[in-house]
C-alpha cells in the first residue's frame, strides 16, 4: 500500500482524523528542543505593539481586561531563564506593556495602582538599558501628580524624563518637554512653562514618522497640540490655548472620545478664564452629557469638578447638577 494511504487509513482508524487540539504536543516538543521561550516572547512583542495603538473608542476598562491573559504570560517569562540579550528584549517590553497598565489606571483614577506599575515599568526600562524607554516611562509617571494636584512633584519627574532622553531627537524627548510645561505653569512659572513649550516644538518638529506615530508611545501631532492647549490654558494665556484645541480637534479623530472631552473643558476653562461663567458652565455640561458613561470617572472627572470649583452661582450650581445626574 502507497505510504501516504496507509497513514491516512491508520489516522480514520485511530479517530486523528479530526485533528484535535495539538497545542499541549507542541509545547512538549518546544521545552524538549530549547528552554528560550522564542514563541512567547515573540507573541509579547506583538501584543505590545497591538496594545500600544491606544484606547481607540474602547472604555478604558475593557482594555485593561483585554490585557490580563498578556500580563500573565510576561509573569511567567520573566521567572525562566534566559540569554542576556534575550532578556534585555524581555525587559524592555516588560516596561512598555506595565506602562500601558499604568496609563489606563490612570485614566480610571486609580492613582496608586498607577504609581505602582509606572514603579515596575520603570525598574524594567533601568533594567532593559533603554533610556529612551525610561524617559517616556517618567513622562507619564509625571502625570499622575500633574494631573492629580501635585504639579511640583510632576516638575522634578519630567526634568528626570527630559535628561534621560537626551539631545537626539524622541517622541519621549518631546513629551518630556511638553509635561514639564503644563507641571511648570500649574506652578506659576509662567517664563520656565513658555521655555518648556518653545522646547516641546521644536522638538515635536525634529521627529520623523515612527516617533510621531499616533500611538500611546509616538508623540503625534494631535497629542502634541492638547498637551499645548493644557499648558497655555493652566497660564491663563486664552489666545494661544483656543489656537491649540482648535488644531488639535482638527487632527482627532472620532473614536477618541476621552480626548475630545479633554479640549471641551480646557475650551470651558478658558471661556471661564476671559469672563464668561455661563458659557463655560454650558460647554462644560455639554461635553459631559455626551460623554458614554464608561469615561465618567477618572480624568475627564477630575478635570470637570476643578472648574466646577472655580465657577460661581447659579453657573456652578447648573455644572455640579450635571455631575451628580445618571
Amino acid at each position: 500500500m502507497d505510504r501516504r494511504k496507509f497513514l491516512g487509513v491508520a489516522a480514520a482508524a485511530t479517530g486523528m482524523a479530526g485533528l484535535p487540539d495539538i497545542a499541549e504536543a507542541r509545547h512538549g516538543i518546544n521545552a524538549g528542543l530549547s528552554t528560550s521561550d522564542g514563541g512567547g516572547l515573540a507573541y509579547l512583542d506583538g501584543a505590545f505593539e497591538r496594545h500600544r495603538g491606544g484606547y481607540r473608542g474602547r472604555p478604558p476598562s475593557e482594555v485593561l481586561g483585554q490585557m490580563k491573559g498578556d500580563l500573565d504570560l510576561l509573569r511567567e517569562l520573566l521567572g525562566r531563564p534566559h540569554p542576556a540579550a534575550v532578556r534585555k528584549d524581555l525587559a524592555r517590553t516588560a516596561a512598555g506593556i506595565t506602562g500601558l497598565v499604568a496609563i489606563i489606571q490612570h485614566d480610571r483614577d486609580d492613582q496608586r495602582d498607577a504609581v505602582g506599575w509606572f514603579a515596575t515599568a520603570e525598574q524594567a526600562a533601568r533594567e532593559s538599558g533603554d533610556r529612551h524607554m525610561l524617559a517616556w516611562v517618567l513622562s507619564r509617571h509625571a502625570m499622575v501628580p500633574l494631573n492629580y494636584g501635585a504639579p511640583h512633584a510632576a516638575a522634578t519627574m519630567a526634568i528626570r524624563a527630559r535628561a534621560e532622553a537626551g539631545r537626539s531627537p524622541s517622541a519621549a524627548g518631546a513629551l518630556a518637554a511638553a509635561v514639564t510645561a503644563r507641571s511648570l505653569a500649574s506652578v506659576g512659572d509662567r517664563e520656565g512653562a513658555l521655555r518648556a513649550v518653545a522646547d516641546a516644538r521644536a522638538a515635536a518638529a525634529r521627529l520623523d514618522s515612527v516617533q510621531g506615530a499616533d500611538t500611546w508611545f509616538g508623540y503625534a501631532p494631535q497629542k502634541h497640540h492638547v498637551h499645548l492647549s493644557q499648558a497655555f490654558t493652566l497660564m491663563g494665556r486664552t489666545r494661544e490655548a483656543y489656537v491649540e484645541q482648535e488644531s488639535a480637534l482638527a487632527l482627532t479623530k472620532s473614536p477618541s472620545v476621552m480626548t475630545r472631552a479633554l479640549i471641551a473643558v480646557d475650551r470651558a476653562v478658558c471661556v471661564r478664564a476671559d469672563g464668561d461663567p455661563a458659557t463655560a458652565a454650558d460647554l462644560a455640561v455639554s461635553a459631559w452629557l455626551q460623554l458614554p458613561a464608561a469615561y465618567r470617572d477618572g480624568l475627564v472627572r477630575s478635570r470637570v469638578e476643578s472648574l466646577c470649583q472655580s465657577l460661581p452661582g447659579r453657573p456652578g450650581s447648573t455644572l455640579r447638577d450635571a455631575l451628580t445626574s445618571r
